[in-house]
């Protein structure tokens, strides 16, 4: 069997990375942030840094399509000539999204990974600079980029190597200020795409090893961080773990990720959240089929119980209907889970009712 491996992205690394922005930036870009961002010091700071830049807040915590049409509208009304996305998974993967869009005249719905859309993406975009702000979804080196759609309302997922930006200006000092409820939220974002790269389907030795460093990296380096939120080494390590994770699930991710999308486009759950309390179940669904990949990620003990005990230190709330999940929802939430092209790569096949209980399980 053939096989295709790539790591492309370019990535400035380490604190004060960030002062190196304007040898990447165009002369006009447009910055791609959230409401939280706007009128920030990190937002000044970058402004300072690229005094011409255009800047677009409105991208809202999980990413729409139309926040996606306003940005285009922004980038073109202004004349800007290049982008920086600013913040955490969501204005990153808005950020793609718009790119996307200057130059793609289809409807997203028409690039969906699920249905081949990466055929009708081409080299043709803008120069896009990614600067995050979080250490969790590693979208400032994925090829991915993760919109709900209005016709669906179903996170739809848009894949191709071009989506990658042009340069990953990762410097962790932009990560300190992050509150103790996103720090978890995010770094256990990190983890799970570690750890479900590793278990997931196909022949990837270098994604493979990546995450099984990327695991322990955030296994070791979360805990730090909460503990000691100006821990600059730990961030650091934070931040790479959240890089090797996105590297790592070019391999491909699994059910963890089709539970959690339907809870954050109906539920409001953050991302990272949904993949904590999502985790432990999935692992003992997983278990009885890769028990020994398992093993190389946690050891001899119990996989579930360690990430449950690590969540509890995290100060999660452990069940969905802690975030307001309603049990009622559940066979919704399942049909849109199985829609979702993740699961596929899950070492063990899913049914819609596999699926379901896995809900169930972790309500």
């Amino acid at each position: 069997m053939l096989s295709t491996f790539s790591f492309p992205t370019k990535i400035r690394f380490g604190p004060g990375a960030v002062n190196e922005l304007p040898q990447y930036a165009t002369a006009r870009p447009l910055v791609v942030t959230d409401a939280g961002l706007a009128g920030s010091p990190m937002l000044k700071q970058i402004l300072a840094l690229v005094p011409n830049a255009v800047v677009y807040s409105g991208v809202l915590p999980n990413p729409t399509e139309q926040n996606v049409f306003d940005g285009v509208a922004a980038y073109q009304s202004n004349q800007c000539d290049g982008i920086i996305g600013l913040g955490g998974g969501s204005p990153l993967d808005a950020a793609k999204a718009i790119r996307l869009k200057i130059t793609h005249p289809l409807s997203l719905a028409e690039y969906d990974d699920l249905i081949g859309g990466d055929a009708h993406i081409t080299s043709n975009l803008p120069p896009y600079v990614a600067i995050p702000t979080t250490s969790g979804t590693g979208s400032e080196v994925s090829r991915s980029t993760v919109i709900t759609l209005a016709a669906t309302n179903r996170k739809t997922v848009i894949f191709s190597p071009y989506l990658i930006p042009t340069v990953a200006i990762a410097d962790p000092e932009l990560t300190l200020g992050l509150p103790p409820r996103l720090t978890a939220g995010t770094g256990m974002d990190a983890l799970t795409h570690n750890v479900e790269a590793y278990l997931a389907k196909g022949f990837h030795p270098m994604c493979d090893a990546i995450a099984l460093a990327g695991t322990k990296l955030a296994w070791d380096n979360l805990p730090r961080v909460m503990d000691n939120p100006a821990d600059l080494e730990a961030r650091s390590n934070m931040t790479m773990a959240s890089i090797m994770g996105a590297v790592a699930f070019q391999k491909g991710l699994g059910a963890v990720h089709s539970l959690a999308h339907p809870l954050s486009s109906d539920c409001g759950m953050h991302h990272g959240t949904s993949n904590a309390i999502l985790l432990p179940v999935v692992l003992e669904y997983n278990e009885p089929v890769v028990s020994l990949r398992i093993k190389d990620l946690f050891g001899e003990q119990n996989a579930a119980n360690q990430v449950r005990a690590l969540n509890k230190r995290l100060n999660m709330a452990p069940r969905l209907r802690d975030y307001g999940v309603t049990e009622e929802i559940l066979p919704k939430l399942a049909d849109k889970a199985i829609a979702d092209g993740c699961h596929q790569n899950n070492p063990r096949p899913c049914t819609r009712e596999d699926l379901l209980n896995l809900y169930r399980m972790a309500f």
